[in-house]
Formats: structure tokens, sequence, C-alpha cells
């Protein structure tokens, strides 16, 4: 990333619900502000008014409470930049005591920014389309992981009244959840008549129904009210999960649908294996103007590799720890679809297994990087993909 060059005082904001604290360091090391301000626009436009041409505010989050401070401090005529709460955290070790108070991180905060200003991360400007994406990105998050609570709230439920039951559960399959979210639990589908059972598994394979339906042959029958009751959480719980799904692919289309105009977004969707969910989270979670090479995004998403030294050796196959692991992720898993295939990608991953006898899991973050590479390529010159 672009370092920040050292300015000439540094306001160190710990961002808070209600207030943050404010730590004003000079060049030559002196606290000029040390006090707590209201997350108020009023009160935040009066401090950064009082500050110097040059100041630098930073942030220890970019989004949520922080937002407000950042906006104001940018109408101030004010840079900003963020300082990672694990850079934070590490640098506070660097610091005498070892209390934890708004007081304190605050000046860490100022502290680090004034004497390493290479710690710090530049706050993106803001792009009407971009945060509208990623707010309906974060909606999304929200449900897909109120999904899997489902899921697995609904897994546990059918184990414990029929573990073979559960077993036979097969959740991408649409006729099986509609079963559960109209009869209810295990039993409640096995007395279910043979026409109800079709009615609401129209389409579905005939052998895989009856298959689910004789899985509760040779197990005993719980009593009749813990039978009601499961059936009745079974119910929500489908219900939910279908719902959930049905929010989520919505909120799909309707950030391709405000992402369509940005041409950084189209060309990522003519690289191999890049869809439109990997396409919109890499618009939305990447400023490319902020990296000066692929070696650098690389590191940014936790593909480059740690290197180790010791005297004369020095080694750089240890996976790295840090980085964004949702995007170190989304990048890796979505290679599944293209290791088999015969383009690049796919050619060198065969070559990795076959000849250098490289783990899956390795190869596959492996050609990963190696589309980085692409990829970064593409959101810095905004063309498309061309093998």
């Amino acid at each position: 990333m672009h370092a920040i060059d050292k300015p000439p005082a540094v306001l160190g904001m710990d961002v808070g619900k209600q207030s943050h604290w404010a730590c004003l360091l000079t060049h030559d090391g002196e606290m000029q502000i040390n006090r707590p301000v209201a997350n108020r626009e009023d009160e935040l436009a009066s401090l950064f008014s009082k500050l110097d041409h040059g100041t630098l505010v930073v942030v220890d989050q970019v989004r949520n409470i922080g937002a407000l401070a950042i906006r104001c401090a940018r109408e101030a005529g004010l840079d900003v930049a963020y300082l990672t709460g694990l850079a934070e955290h590490n640098a506070a070790k660097l610091l005498p005591g070892d209390a934890k108070t708004d007081e304190r991180d605050a000046l860490v905060i100022a502290t680090t920014a004034m004497g390493m200003p290479t710690a710090l991360l530049p706050c993106p400007e803001p792009d009407e389309t971009v945060d509208a994406a990623r707010t309906l990105a974060a909606q999304r998050d929200y449900v897909v992981a109120d999904s899997t609570r489902a899921k697995n709230r609904l897994r546990s439920v059918l184990f414990e009244s029929c573990p073979a039951f559960e077993a036979g559960v097969d959740y991408a399959q649409g006729w099986t959840l509609n079963l559960i979210e109209k009869l209810g639990g295990a039993w409640q589908i096995a007395d279910a008549s043979a026409s109800e059972i079709g009615a609401l598994t129209r389409g579905a394979d005939r052998e895989k129904v009856a298959r689910l339906v004789e899985t509760t042959r040779g197990t005993k029958r719980p009593p009749e009210p813990v039978v009601e009751a499961e059936g009745r959480n079974c119910k929500t719980l489908a219900k939910r999960i279908r719902e959930d799904a049905e929010e989520a692919a919505a909120l799909d289309g309707e950030i391709a649908a405000l992402l369509t105009g940005d041409v950084t977004y189209r060309c990522l969707t003519t690289v191999p294996g890049i869809g439109t969910r990997t396409a919109s989270e890499l618009v939305i979670g990447i400023d490319i103007a902020l990296f000066d090479g692929h070696d650098k995004l690389a590191s940014y998403c936790g593909l480059a590799p740690r290197d180790r030294q010791s005297g004369t050796s020095i080694s750089s196959v240890t996976a790295s720890r840090q980085g964004n692991k949702r995007l170190k992720n989304l990048l890796i898993f979505s290679c599944n679809s293209i290791v088999r295939s015969d383009n690049r990608f796919g050619r060198y991953y065969r070559m990795l297994r076959e000849e250098r006898h490289m783990p899956h899991g390795k190869a596959l973050k492996a050609v990963a990087r190696k589309r980085l590479k692409v990829i970064y390529a593409i959101m810095r010159d905004k063309v498309p993909y061309a093998a």
C-alpha cells in the first residue's frame, strides 16, 4: 500500500458509540488535546475546526461508530487514516503500562501514527454505488449467517429425534425443506399419507423421497408431547431457512444490478472462476488505488507467504495468518470451479498436483495467488480478461 507521509500533527481517536477519546500529538511529541468528544456532528465539527491544516486524523474503525468522525474530518479538510485493531494491539505492548482504557488507546493510536506512519492504512474515498452495494452485502452476510444458525439448530433437533432421518436430509434439495416446513419433523413426515408427501415433493426423485420417509423405521418413537414440540420447531426452522435463501438470492440480484454500471465489476466477471458474487465482493472490499503492486494486494488478501530468515537461510513457505480472511477464503474457494478446466489455471493446478505432489489445499491457494495477479491487472487497468 502507498505509504502515508509523516504529518505535522496527529489526532488519534479511539471511537465509541456515545463518545470518542481524542488525543492530539504534535511533531515534537507535545500533547495538546486529551479529552472525550461526543459522537455528534456539531461536537466533532467544533473539534476539527480547531486543528491546524495538515493534521492527520487517525481512527481505529472505518465504519459503524467511526463513520461520522471520518465524514466530519473530511468536511473540515483534514486527511484521515486508519489503524487496524491488530496493529493497535501490538503497538500497545510497546508503551508503558497494561491498562485498557479509551484514553490510553487514543494515545497508542496517535503515538503509532506519529512514529510509524507506515502502519496506517488510508481510508477509501466514499463511492455512492459501492457504499450502497456494501450495505446490501452486509445484510446478505447477516441473512446467510442466520440461515447457517437455523440449519445447525434444525440438524440438532432432527438428530435428537431420529439420527437416521437427520443423516438422510439434504438441505440443498428444496423438496426436503418443503416437507419439513409443511409437515414438521421426522415423525410427522412418517405419519403423513403417500398423497400428502407426493404433493409436497412433486418433481423429486421418488426413490430418494421413499428412502427418507423410511429412515424412521427401527428407531423408537419419542413420547407424543416431545414429537409435537419437535415438529413445531422443525416447521419454524425450515421456514426460516427457506426465507433466508430467498432473501439472500434477492440481495445478490440487487447488488449485481447496482454494480452493473461499474467497469471494474464487469471486467472481473470475465475472469475464469469469478461470478457475480465474487466480483461484487472484490469491488466492495478492495480500493485498487491503495496498492502499488500485486504483491501488496496478495499480502492484504492473506495470499502472500510469510518469510522466515535465520543467518543465511531464508524460507518463504510458511503461510501467513494475517490479511483479509474474508477475501482470502473467497479467492481460494472460488478456484474450485476452474481446477478441472483446460485453461491456464486448471493446467497450473494439475502441474502442482502431479509434478510437485502438492496437496489439494496448497495447490488451490497457489492457483488463487496466480489468478490474483490477473485480478490486480484487471482492476488497475479496467480491461476484460484475455487468455
